[in-house]
Order: structure tokens, then sequence, then C-alpha cells
């Protein structure tokens, strides 16, 4: 996560996947290169509002930067795209942050399209 900007600690990664991996809904890919991790995609498919069936959406998909064009990333699309496919969903979504041009280019050769925008919004912390 720290690839992508998120600044994390192990002990904190290890919370949220003992969070993640308690729930079928979520798939994490782990790519590996002579027993070292090299790139990682969370996924989780969800029933959805607007459609009948269910719904994929990439959750965070990152490769080290010393991987980076080695086609590690298109491999872990591969595999998401697979284990959505073996569970009937046809729709995928994934959101990259404006900033990210390369990551852009990257989707839309994969044959993603843009299709909106994503407004967030960080409510106060309550006690």
């Amino acid at each position: 996560m720290c690839e992508l900007g998120y600044e994390t600690t192990a002990a904190e990664m290890r919370k949220r996947f003992k969070l993640i991996l308690s729930d079928a809904r979520f798939r994490t890919f782990v790519a590996e290169i002579e027993n070292r991790v090299c790139g990682m995609i969370g996924s989780v498919a969800y029933p959805s509002y607007e459609h009948n069936d269910l719904s994929g959406r990439i959750l965070a998909l990152v490769t080290s930067s010393a991987s980076r064009r080695g086609g590690i990333g298109r491999a872990l699309i591969a595999a998401a795209e697979r284990d959505f496919a073996q569970k009937g969903i046809k729709r995928i979504a994934v959101n990259t942050r404006l900033s990210r041009q390369d990551a852009h280019k990257f989707y839309e050769a994969l044959g993603y399209e843009r299709s909106g925008w994503r407004f967030v919004k960080q409510l106060p912390v309550r006690d």
C-alpha cells in the first residue's frame, strides 16, 4: 500500500487483512518473483442497486516500483477477471486517482472505459 502512497505499517496491514480474509466477497491475489512479493490485487464481488446481477470492483492494484512494466499488473488484472467470470460477473469497476495518468492509460489499454466521477468526503471522527 505504501507503493500506492498510503502509508501503513505491517501491523496495520495484518489487521486489515484479517478483516478482508474473513469476508468471502473479497479476493486477494499476490504476484511473486523468486519468492518475493512484487504485486497484489484486491477485489470484491457485491450486489448492486442498479443491476440484478453481481458487480465486481477492483479495490487495489499495486506492483513494486522495481517490477513495473514487466506484465505483473496485466497478470493480476487477468487473475481478478477470471475470478469474476467464474462468479458470473460481467461488469467490473475500478477507481484511480486523477493524477495517475499512467494508470488511466493502463486500464484503457485493457478495455476499461471512463464512466463517471468519484466524489470523496472525509467525515469528522466522533467520540
